[in-house]
């Protein structure tokens, strides 16, 4: 088979120092190692030198904030003799977070997706529709959407490199899953048949190995997942693979929805109709 034709197969280079395919297997969620985007955490010492200081979650999560803000320039330019700057749209992490709220598939979901490829190199497998046979109208509007400078501006990946380190920190000091190295979340699906890669579909539960795309929602409660498919998929999730969850960051949405986004690839779950 043509690699052309089945590009989820594919993977990139990644600036975690291990490989695509080793990230994308099952072996790696049974057996997880922690994981770091290369230079994030020395170029942003201070940030992490001040987070150590932080009494509990709430003030950890207004110091990143903050940090943030500053960084990046996230407020709004208050001189009112420069009203060009204060239209200038900054891309943020919080408005692509906002943005894959409402639709994972629109422009700021592909630079997520786009922003996962690049750093863990594991290639998106759906954007708006199943990104297959290369070259497509569904990969030339992927490509187009995840660079467009509309949202893929003002260091948009660095952004998201800091939000991973720091969801990865405060996963290991506040523990909010326990001393585990995974969390156990739910998934629902239309569809399923298409991402299976091994087992069978069929009545009442089944253990299957599915290829999830390279960032995902996980839900944690079956109730929530409900409301998303045809299909549930319970998974053992492991924490470094984690990019956001509920109670991460104060101000910013999800949190209400119990929403936790992941990094994608084979999973093995059990499915059962919702």
């Amino acid at each position: 088979m043509s690699h052309v034709e089945h590009p989820h197969t594919w993977y990139t280079t990644n600036l975690v120092g291990i490989p695509a395919h080793v990230l994308a297997s099952t072996e790696f969620n049974a057996h997880p190692v922690a994981l770091h985007i290369v230079g994030t955490r020395e170029a942003h010492a201070g940030l992490f030198a001040l987070l150590e200081t932080s009494r509990d979650a709430q003030e950890a999560s207004e110091m990143f904030i903050h940090y943030l803000s500053l960084a990046f320039g996230l407020q709004p330019a208050q001189d009112p003799a420069s009203p060009s700057e204060a239209r200038r749209w900054r891309a943020s992490y919080i408005k692509l977070l906002q943005s894959w709220g409402v639709d994972s598939n629109g422009a700021p979901g592909a630079v997520l997706k786009g922003w996962v490829e690049s750093r863990f190199g594991m290639v998106p497998c759906f954007h708006q529709a199943r990104l297959e046979r290369f070259p497509s109208p569904a990969w030339v509007r992927y490509m187009e959407e995840k660079a467009s400078s509309r949202f893929h501006n003002n260091c948009i990946y660095q952004q998201l490199d800091l939000l991973y380190e720091y969801c990865q920190w405060a996963l290991r000091r506040f523990k909010p899953f326990g001393e585990s190295g995974h969390v156990a979340l739910w998934r629902g699906i239309n569809h399923c048949e298409e991402q299976v890669v091994q087992g069978e579909l069929g009545p009442g539960r089944r253990h299957l190995v599915v290829m999830l795309n390279n960032l995902v929602s996980f839900a944690q409660q079956v109730e929530q997942a409900e409301c998303f498919g045809d299909w549930l998929l319970h998974a053992q999730v492991p924490l470094v693979k984690l990019l956001f969850y509920p109670g991460l960051l104060s101000q910013v949405p999800l949190n209400g929805e119990g929403e936790v986004l992941a990094i994608g690839g084979q999973y093995e779950v059990e499915a059962r109709r919702a």
